[in-house]
């Protein structure tokens, strides 16, 4: 799995958990979400863009950091 680094526009538990929500619907994902810093981490084997695609679902301001090294 890859571990990929998206900023979110997250101001609140709403925000964040409107994140779980969509990726949880991708199905099988490991993420890991920081509010205060407005990132979220993904361990994931779909693409930078099937991801960026979903958590652009939230409505949020959403853009692709990079590649984290584990």
């Amino acid at each position: 799995f890859q571990k990929h680094e998206f900023f979110v526009d997250m101001t609140c538990e709403g925000c964040s958990n409107a994140v779980t929500r969509v990726l949880q619907k991708l199905g099988g994902e490991s993420f890991d979400i920081d509010l205060p810093n407005k990132k979220v981490c993904i361990d994931s084997e779909h693409n930078v863009d099937t991801l960026l695609e979903t958590l652009k679902k939230t409505g949020k301001n959403t853009s692709y950091i990079g590649e984290k090294s584990a």
